[in-house]
């Protein structure tokens, strides 16, 4: 990756608002003139395993970095209100499912899930059990800030079966926290590391971020320093993500001065040098793990996935997400609670599920959604395969397409042949770019995506 070199004009040339591809069509096509019940039949329909997310939105402060949907307070008490309709929520669901099928993932995200105090994640977990069936090799995982935690709230989430836990870290400066209204000293991260080793959490993943306020190429290479001491099994990169006209708190990180996408270019290419000689395998767009993780062996055998909590190994399962703004996904919808909390609250309260919008997809989104998701995860497309999966003769389907390529052929970021599309080591730095040009919807919302570099 060293050998890499981007110059200025690339970097504007590619430098434009695009997604991240969490999903396809993009959350900017759902309409809250979906028809509710037909988006509620597409789920009745499944009969394969089940993803569950839980959306906890709670946290003690602000990050002003942070594009999540939360709720900022310290009254616990708040979080006891929202289980209680969190549960109503579930409630109403569970009917839906065609009984037997089994739950392979369970993710509890936010917000900060370990805002919940132990006794109310032990009861949280008690209900969840009751109302779904559960493999035993499944893969659970949440979501943890080390500066509000006790081992309590390990030993809880343990308890329900959690298995493997992330935490954000985002930068070790203290310059650098000290801007971003994020103060997390070393100490915290190695005592929540050391509480999960000792509960013996299968995966530890760590997330940073770069192209925040103050960060350069020699103070992210310290920070990379000090997580590879920590050791964790996988890392997420995550690019920031500057969206000040949908997060207003982000306006105040301009003030402190931003990178520019020069520099986060060289943050990048010198973080992939890094951890790939520390022997990390580069996964996909963001992420890193280790070569024996499950991640680096299913992007080896071609089953890594992608959906709303990123890269996945599993795949298939149905996405079936409760809270506040939770997105759930099936084989041909997807749908999404009120992004409001009280909104969230009131629905359920007339005995509805708490769904604002959604999207049911054609037969050309699946067909441009499964071409996405192998682009982001193999880094490359087999035509040959993809017609035949897709019923599509794949260089005619995709004719304009494959023509509008060759300038990103020309400038290094792919190579195509005839019977296959390979992303280059340059074209990693800049896979959202070459997904776009796969996007029928990319004209339209525009102004909510970040750039891409």
């Amino acid at each position: 990756m060293s050998s890499i070199t981007t110059s200025q004009d690339l970097i504007l040339k590619y430098n434009l608002p695009g997604p991240r591809y969490t999903s396809y069509p993009t959350a900017v096509q759902f309409t809250n003139k979906a028809d509710v019940p037909a988006l509620l039949a597409d789920s009745e329909k499944e009969d394969g395993p089940i993803s569950l997310y839980f959306h906890l939105p709670f946290c003690e402060s602000l990050c002003w970095f942070c594009g999540c949907n939360t709720v900022i307070t310290s009254d616990h008490s708040q979080a006891d209100t929202y289980l209680d309709f969190l549960e109503k929520e579930i409630d109403l669901f569970v009917p839906r499912l065609r009984p037997g099928r089994q739950v392979v993932q369970m993710h509890f995200g936010g917000g900060t899930p370990n805002f919940l105090e132990p006794s109310r994640i032990r009861h949280l977990g008690d209900f969840i059990f009751k109302n779904f069936q559960f493999d035993p090799k499944g893969e659970y995982s949440v979501e943890l800030d080390p500066r509000w935690i006790s081992r309590d709230h390990l030993i809880a989430f343990r308890e329900m079966g959690v298995n493997r836990a992330s935490f954000g870290v985002q930068d070790c400066n203290p310059d650098v926290q000290k801007a971003i209204n994020r103060i997390q000293p070393r100490e915290l991260n190695e005592r929540l590391l050391d509480w999960l080793r000792r509960e013996q959490f299968a995966s530890i993943n760590i997330d940073l971020i770069y192209g925040l306020p103050l960060q350069t190429v020699d103070t992210f290479s310290e920070t990379l320093d000090e997580i590879l001491e920590y050791d964790p099994d996988r890392l997420a990169i995550f690019s920031y993500a500057h969206v000040p006209q949908l997060k207003s708190a982000q306006k105040i990180l301009e003030k402190a001065g931003l990178p520019d996408p020069r520099v986060k270019m060289e943050i990048l290419t010198m973080t992939i040098e890094k951890l790939t000689g520390a022997g990390y395998v580069f996964i996909g767009m963001d992420h890193f793990a280790k070569p024996d993780d499950e991640l680096a062996l299913a992007q080896q055998n071609k089953s890594l996935q992608r959906n709303f909590q990123g890269y996945s190994t599993r795949a298939g399962p149905e996405i079936c997400a409760f809270g506040v703004s939770a997105i759930s996904q099936t084989t041909r919808s997807y749908r999404q609670n009120h992004k409001i909390i009280s909104q969230y609250y009131e629905a359920i309260k007339c005995g509805e599920l708490p769904i604002e919008r959604g999207y049911r997809l054609s037969q050309d989104d699946y067909i441009r959604r499964e071409t996405i998701m192998r682009l982001m995860c193999d880094l490359s497309l087999d035509f040959k395969s993809l017609s035949s999966r897709l019923d599509i003769d794949f260089r005619d389907y995709y004719a304009k397409e494959l023509e509008e390529m060759n300038a990103l052929e020309e400038d290094g970021l792919v190579h195509i042949s005839q019977d296959k599309l390979e992303v280059s080591e340059l074209g990693r730095l800049l896979i959202r770019n070459i997904a776009m040009l796969f996007d029928a919807y990319l004209d339209s919302g525009k102004d909510r995506f970040s750039k891409t570099i």
